[in-house]
């Protein structure tokens, strides 16, 4: 231990065995040891105590919409991710659309990564995107470092990152089942939507009306099927019915290679309190009722739905008319998601463990980054996030670090302060004051 550079000690340190007071033990940006609270501070090591503050990982959120470079006015690697760790979150994974170009070739890659390197106040990876005309690229990107593939069943909301059909899908899932890669899905059926009643307007109950539960329920029953038949990983992105879980539940059961995520926005905010016109709870598919989040709860707490993870997807403020048909879709969490998740789960009687398992070592998991993010373990990156559980704030948007600081939660008052942020054993946020960014670009190593 005498090459330890850093001890964090805490009466409350959250790590895969449970709650403990800790000392852990830093060298190198790694951690190194997991000791006693009164164990002694290693020699020439600096000591930070935190008192009663929660020492947890740093979060990890796999689906996040940056848009840069291209539509860098509705956010950007600088702005997002120090909105990212301002929330706790050291680590996310940059979705391959809302950017021009879109990941979807190894030079859109490379532009992306060049945009981002000087940028990141965390660390960032990338999903690449399969399209309808791009399967010659899956395995290029696949072996260039991205973490798998995002696609859309039905129409993605930009021209450029076209939908694919039953017969695409097959193709594209058939190619990355053959190298063991993995599709992550947005789940609603083009036709169902097509059908169902599409008035516009303020009211926010016409707008749910137009993207049924019938449209997740049709497209993810059809990716289930695929994946069964090519034995491939399919993740089910921000699942909002709760009718899809009893398909989901035993598809799981059955040995399907699925899992499921859902978002902050589902897990707190309900259809009945959204006012009309109010287009900054706009988000597809939508928010839907108190009775469908108590299911959504339950399916976190059985392990049906796997993880938490924000699908920050924000815009220039211009764009969230009072319409919501035409208004743009997509809610902008990153900043507020740990606070916002901890706020309800506390509510629900769970505890700290259960939001780090779903925000943190499961999304790591599902990245393929769990042997170096999502725990306090001997090993693991240093990052952490400190965390004031009882402590609460009310959420004014001028205090946002995201771009546009437009929200769903202004007004709303929050439990858990983060207190400071750390990446590999540097602390990179602290009451408000950032560090020059200090993240690095991640790839895909197994």
């Amino acid at each position: 231990m005498s090459d330890a550079e850093l001890a964090l000690r805490s009466t409350r340190v959250i790590t895969p065995e449970g709650t403990r007071a800790a000392s852990v033990a830093v060298s190198a940006g790694t951690i190194t040891a997991v000791l006693p609270y009164d164990a002694p501070v290693p020699e020439g090591a600096r000591l930070a105590d935190l008192g009663d503050d929660v020492l947890l990982p740093g979060l990890v959120d796999t689906h996040v919409h940056v848009n840069d470079p291209g539509r860098t006015e509705w956010e950007g690697f600088w702005t997002a991710t120090r909105a990212a760790a301002a929330g706790g979150i050291t680590t996310l994974v940059d979705m391959p659309l809302n950017s021009l170009p879109p990941t979807t070739t190894v030079e859109n890659l490379h532009v992306k990564q060049r945009v981002a390197a000087d940028k990141a106040h965390v660390d960032v990876g990338f999903w690449g995107g399969a399209l309808p005309d791009n399967v010659k690229d899956l395995r290029p990107l696949h072996e260039a470092g991205v973490f798998g593939f995002k696609a859309f069943l039905s129409p993605s909301g930009v021209d450029e990152f076209p939908h694919l059909d039953q017969r695409q899908l097959a193709r594209s899932l058939a190619e990355i089942a053959s190298f063991d890669g993995l599709l992550i899905v947005h789940a609603e059926d083009p036709r169902h939507l097509a059908a169902a009643p599409q008035q516009g307007g303020p009211k926010y109950a016409d707008f749910l009306a137009s993207r049924p539960r019938g449209a997740e329920d049709t497209a993810i029953a059809q990716l289930i099927a695929e994946a069964r038949r090519l034995h491939a990983r399919v993740h089910v992105l921000h699942l909002s019915s709760s009718d899809a879980l009893p398909l989901i539940a035993a598809a799981k059961a059955d040995g399907v290679r699925l899992t499921v995520e859902t978002c902050p926005h589902y897990l707190t905010l309900t259809a009945e309190e959204v006012p009309d016109g109010a287009s900054e709870f706009k988000c597809c598919p939508p928010i839907r009722e108190a009775a469908n989040q108590d299911l959504l709860w339950q399916a976190l707490a059985d392990g049906t739905v796997d993880c938490v993870v924000t699908d920050h997807s924000p815009s220039t403020a211009d764009l969230k008319t009072s319409d919501f048909a035409t208004a743009w879709g997509g809610i902008s969490g990153l900043q507020l998601s740990l606070a916002a998740v901890w706020t309800q789960a506390r509510r629900r009687g769970h505890g700290l463990e259960d939001v780090v398992r779903w925000m943190s070592a499961r999304t790591a998991a599902l990245a393929g980054l769990d042997d170096r993010k999502g725990a306090i373990a001997v090993g693991r990156d240093a990052d952490f996030a400190v965390l004031a559980p009882d402590e609460t704030f009310t959420v004014d948007p001028a205090g946002l670090q995201h771009r546009n600081r437009v929200t769903a939660y202004a007004g709303k008052t929050l439990y858990g302060v983060v207190k400071s942020t750390w990446l590999r054993g540097e602390r990179i946020v602290a009451d408000g004051e950032f560090t020059p960014p200090k993240g690095r670009l991640l790839t895909r190593t197994h």
